[in-house]
C-alpha cells in the first residue's frame, strides 16, 4: 500500500491515518529460534561437496587430538545511510527512473517488464548510490516505485522510512557451520572438515552459477583456505529460511567463512600450545603471498610485545576477492564486558595497485563496516516480524568506538584484486581472536556477547 501526497510529511500522515489491518499470513509465527533450529538440524546431514582431498576420516581416526566446533553468524541488514528511494515517471510511450542502483541494466529491464514498454523506452538516470553494500543489487524498491507511478499522472518519488528499510531488507544469510580437525603428536593439523549451512544467494540471483549443489560464493574462503592440510573436506548445505529474503552484503561467503576458518585455526593453535602467528606460518610455506602479508602485518603491529592485562592482539589471514590480506587487531576488554578496539594493522597484497589512497580508504571503511556487524549487528525475528527498526536497535559504530586503521602495502605486479569487501571480511576473526588473547574466552557466535566477557 502507498499514499501519494504533495510532500513526504503529508504522505506519512496519510499512511498513519489509513490504520491498515494486515493479514499476517502463513509466516506470522516465525521466530529466530525456529530458523536456528532448522539450520542446526540440517547441518547434521551431508551437503554438496565443494572440495575433498585426502582421506579425512582416516586422518581424523589416527589423530592424536581431535577438535570440533560450531560457529554461527546472524542475519545482517545493509542499513545504508540513504534508505531505499526511487523516482519514476511513467508516460504513455516512455518511462524515466531516477535512482541510485548497482544494476542499471537490470533496473531498466524490470521497469520495461512492469510497464510493458520496450527496453529502449526506459531511461535510468543513475545517481550517486547513497550506500550500496549489495543492497542496491536488488530491484525490489524500483519495482514498488514503478507500480505506484503507474497509478499517478506525473513523476512520483517513493521513499522508504528507516524502519521500512531495515525491516524489509534483503538480509545477509544466517550461517551455521560445523568444523572438525585433527592434530598429530607435534600439534600439526592432519585433517580439516567444514560444513557450511545457510541460504544460497547465488541460487536465487544467478541460478546458473550453482555448481552441483554448491554455491561458489557461499564457500568462498572455506573451500580454498590459504593453508596446506594433508586432508580437507568442505561441504555446502543449502537451507532456505521461511520468508526471509537473503542477498549479498558487502560480500557474503567470505564475510562469514573468513571468520569461521580463522577462528578455528586459532583454536588449533591454542590446542597445540603454539603462537597463533607461528602456527599459521608453518602452514603457509607453499603460499608466499599469504606468508608475506602475515609477516608484514605482524611486524608493523609489534606482534609478541607485552600488553596490559585484559588487552590482546588477534590476527587473521585471508585470500578473498582476488586479494591477500592480513589484519592484526589490538583490543581491550573491560571488566563489564565492553570491547574497545584500539588499533587495526592491515597488510594488503592486492596485486598491482591502481590507486593506493583508494585502497587505504576502502580498508578503513570496510573495517568499520565489519566491526559494526561483529560488535553490534544482528537481525532477529519475533512473530514473523523483524525486531530491529532504526539505529537505536540496529546499532552503527559510533565515532568514539572507531579504532586507528593502518594500511601497509606489499608491492606486487600480479593482476589487481578487489578491495571493496576485503577489509570487511578480515576484521571479524582478528577482533574475536584478540578477545580470546585478552580474556581466554572464545567467541563462536556473532555479534560479540559482552555479557560473556564480564569479570573474566
Amino acid at each position: 500500500m502507498a499514499v501519494v501526497a504533495d510532500h513526504m510529511g503529508a504522505a506519512k500522515k496519510g499512511l498513519d491515518a489509513a490504520a491498515i489491518q494486515w493479514d499476517e499470513g502463513p509466516n506470522a509465527t516465525v521466530n529466530s529460534a525456529d530458523i536456528i533450529r532448522q539450520l542446526k538440524e540440517a547441518s547434521n546431514t551431508p551437503g554438496a561437496v565443494a572440495r575433498s582431498e585426502g582421506d579425512v576420516e582416516k586422518a581424523l581416526a589416527g589423530a592424536t587430538r581431535r577438535l570440533e566446533a560450531v560457529y554461527q553468524l546472524p542475519f545482517l541488514a545493509h542499513a545504508t545511510m540513504e534508505p531505499m528511494n526511487c523516482t519514476v515517471h511513467v508516460k504513455k510511450d516512455a518511462c524515466d527512473v531516477w535512482v541510485g542502483t548497482q544494476v542499471p541494466t537490470m533496473a531498466q529491464t524490470t521497469a520495461a517488464q512492469l510497464t510493458g514498454l520496450p527496453v529502449e523506452a526506459v531511461t535510468i538516470h543513475n545517481h550517486l548510490i547513497g550506500g550500496g553494500f549489495g543492497r542496491r543489487l536488488e530491484v525490489d524498491g524500483i519495482e514498488h516505485a514503478v507500480k505506484v507511478a503507474q497509478q499517478v499522472d506525473g513523476p512520483v518519488k517513493v521513499i522508504w522510512s528507516r524502519e521500512e528499510d531495515i525491516q524489509h531488507d534483503m538480509y545477509r544469510p544466517y550461517y551455521y557451520d560445523r568444523l572438525s580437525a585433527g592434530l598429530d603428536a607435534s600439534g600439526k593439523p592432519v585433517a580439516w572438515t567444514h560444513r557450511v549451512s545457510g541460504s544460497s544467494v547465488t541460487a536465487r540471483y544467478f541460478p546458473a552459477g550453482m555448481q552441483n549443489g554448491v554455491d561458489p560464493d557461499g564457500v568462498e574462503g572455506a573451500d580454498q583456505p590459504p593453508y596446506a592440510f594433508p586432508a580437507i573436506h568442505v561441504e555446502f548445505k543449502r537451507v532456505e529460511p521461511p520468508a526471509v529474503p537473503t542477498a549479498w552484503w558487502r560480500g557474503v561467503g567470505a564475510t562469514h567463512n573468513i571468520f569461521v576458518v580463522e577462528s578455528f585455526i586459532d583454536e588449533l593453535a591454542a590446542a597445540a600450545k603454539a603462537d597463533p602467528v607461528e602456527f599459521r606460518k608453518a602452514l603457509l610455506s607453499h603460499n608466499p603471498r599469504a606468508l608475506g602479508v602475515l609477516t608484514l602485518a605482524t611486524q608493523k603491529a609489534g606482534w609478541g610485545a607485552p600488553m596490559p592485562q585484559r588487552q590482546g592482539r588477534g590476527v587473521s589471514v585471508q585470500f578473498a576477492f582476488g586479494t591477500y590480506m592480513a589484519t592484526v587487531a589490538e583490543v581491550e576488554v573491560g571488566t563489564d564486558g565492553t570491547v574497545k578496539v584500539h588499533r587495526l594493522v592491515c597488510a594488503v597484497d592486492c596485486g598491482l595497485q591502481v590507486n593506493p589512497d583508494t585502497i587505504a580508504a576502502q580498508m578503513e571503511g570496510g573495517s568499520i563496516f565489519g566491526l559494526t556487524a561483529a560488535l553490534h549487528g544482528a537481525i532477529t525475528l519475533k512473530d514473523g516480524r523483524v525486531e530491529q527498526g532504526n539505529f537505536d536497535t540496529y546499532l552503527p559504530m559510533r565515532m568514539d568506538e572507531v579504532p586507528v586503521v593502518e594500511t601497509h602495502f606489499v608491492n606486487s605486479a600480479e593482476a589487481p584484486g578487489g578491495m571493496g569487501e576485503a577489509g570487511t571480511a578480515a576484521v571479524f576473526p582478528a577482533l574475536t581472536n584478540a578477545i580470546f588473547a585478552a580474556t581466554g574466552k572464545r567467541i563462536r557466535t556473532l555479534p560479540v556477547d559482552t555479557k560473556l566477557l564480564k569479570s573474566i
